[in-house]
Order: structure tokens, then sequence, then C-alpha cells
């Protein structure tokens, strides 16, 4: 079992920074993909970035490229996402996961409880 939790939500306005941070805790850190996965109001659950389990590899969704990225630190067992110009579509509540699995195929069995990220104009 693997326990999540974020922090570092805000409110901010366009063109602005945050930082997210996602603790874990449980069974062995180094061991699972992390996540990151974003749902505004009305819409699904969408992916946002991944790392893998040494953080030589990551991976970003379209929409958050060159603006976003997620690092993790296995010794504290946290994972990151700095996101800077940030656009009023950005909001969401904004997820971490976890998975046992591969990257290249993640099964993401642990989620946490989500932390809101609002954007002004």
């Amino acid at each position: 079992q693997v326990r999540l939790v974020e922090s570092g939500g805000g409110s901010v306005q366009a063109g602005g920074s945050l930082r997210l941070s996602c603790a874990a805790s449980g069974r062995t850190f180094s061991g699972y993909v992390m996540g990151w996965f974003r749902q505004a109001p009305g819409k699904e659950r969408a992916f946002v970035a991944a790392i893998n389990w040494n953080g030589a590899s990551t991976y970003y969704a379209d929409s958050v490229k060159g603006r976003f990225t997620t690092s993790r630190d296995n010794a504290r067992n946290t994972v990151s996402l700095q996101m800077n110009s940030l656009k009023p579509e950005d909001t969401a509540v904004y997820y971490c996961a976890a998975s046992g699995t591969g990257i290249s195929d993640p099964s993401w069995d642990y989620w946490g409880q989500g932390t809101q990220v609002t954007v002004s104009s």
C-alpha cells in the first residue's frame, strides 16, 4: 500500500508559477513510476506528466510541454510538479499517482486526494 498526499496548490494569475509536491509513504517509493493528472470541472481526468523510477525519463502531455517539469527525490519519497507560465485552462484539481508497472504501460494503482490549482486571467 502506498499513501500519497499532494500539497502546493493555490490561486495564481495567468503567467505565474506554482510548485506541487506529492509525499509518499508506505512501500518502497523508488519502485514506482509516478504520475500527475488533472481534472477540470465537467471534464474527465487527464494525464499531465509521468516520471520513471530514477527520474531519467519523463513524459508530458502536449498541453504542458515546455511549461511543466516533474522531478522526484527518492531519498525523501517525494515527487514534484513545477508549473510555469500558467494559463486559465490549467485550472483543475491535480492528482499524483503511483504505478507499480513500467512507464510504458502504467497501471496507476494509487492516487492522492488532489490539490486545487486555480489560474485567473
